[in-house]
């Protein structure tokens, strides 16, 4: 995957007076607004503020790009179907100022991002996130992206990442239970999906969500987008959500038992992945994954 080179700031190479320069270059109209870093960025993209009520969204690498598009075309269709806000587009980029990918600008969402802290009732909240995800399902996907390598196969079936999963177990065989996880991933392959295509987001987290106390105002970053199988939709019931809040979630969001069983194989594939890569050397990263590996077992048996 070519990547930018990387430049003083450690950022791919992707710096604020890039940005300016290219804002400079392309939209004159705000050249002269401030570029400051966000707090809080992504791995996919960097992002900067553009004076007090945009963002400058960069891809840090060329499998990131297809984003860039597909956003620029759906999110203005999406959002009137949709509960609580998204990204506006502003404007697209094209490649400039030595930076080799199309850009985007948006429109500034207020919010803070929705960690559990700052979430009163996590349960209300669970219900308001499966009420987007419904609502999602539910917009039109005539001419949408099928799910594939734009979407880094989210609605696809799981077996796309069988070879890494398999991995997995056998890098994990004695650190935690292989042959329950192995049955978990099994049970995934055979729910074979058979429903209509839906629009599905493919990276819903708290990372990609925003509260204003404590309720679900805005969700961010399509860039995982398409139309598909909704089962990837399904990861956070055991990555944010437990007890009451999971029981609200699944009622809420109202998924099908194999939808909820190629759910499983989602959580399972991508916390076995992050696990194996860290067990020996990031304890808290660690920790994290073995939780929602073992919740996943736990809801399996």
């Amino acid at each position: 995957m070519t990547t930018i080179p990387p430049g003083p700031d450690g950022r791919a190479g992707i710096t604020a007076d890039l940005v300016r320069r290219l804002i400079a270059a392309q939209f004159p109209q705000w050249a002269g607004l401030p570029v400051v870093p966000v707090p809080i960025d992504g791995w996919d993209n960097r992002t900067y503020r553009l004076g007090d009520r945009m963002t400058v969204r960069l891809p840090t690498a060329a499998g990131y790009v297809p984003a860039v598009g597909k956003e620029h075309v759906w999110l203005p269709r999406l959002a009137p179907r949709l509960p609580v806000a998204i990204p506006s587009i502003l404007a697209q980029g094209e490649p400039g100022e030595g930076y080799p990918y199309p850009w985007s600008v948006r429109g500034w969402l207020d919010g803070e991002t929705a960690v559990p802290e700052r979430i009163d009732d996590m349960a209300e909240f669970a219900t308001s996130v499966g009420e987007f995800i419904l609502a999602l399902q539910q917009c039109d996907v005539t001419g949408g992206p099928v799910a594939g390598e734009h979407s880094w196969y989210r609605g696809t079936s799981p077996a796309y990442y069988d070879d890494e999963t398999r991995r997995s177990l056998k890098l994990l065989k004695g650190r935690i239970d292989t042959g329950l996880a192995q049955e978990v991933w099994e049970a995934a392959l055979a729910a074979t999906w058979t429903g209509e295509p839906v629009w599905f987001h493919g990276d819903i987290w708290s990372g990609n969500m925003l509260v204003e106390q404590g309720k679900l105002t805005a969700v961010l970053d399509f860039g995982t987008s398409g139309v598909g199988d909704p089962a990837c939709e399904l990861v956070i019931a055991w990555g944010m959500f437990k007890g009451e809040s999971r029981t609200a979630f699944r009622e809420a969001v109202a998924q099908d038992e194999g939808t909820w069983a190629r759910a499983r194989g989602w959580a399972l594939w991508k916390s076995m992945l992050v696990l194996s890569e860290c067990i020996d050397t990031d304890e808290e990263k660690a920790a994290d994954n073995r939780r929602i590996i073992e919740e996943v077992l736990g809801d399996h048996r």
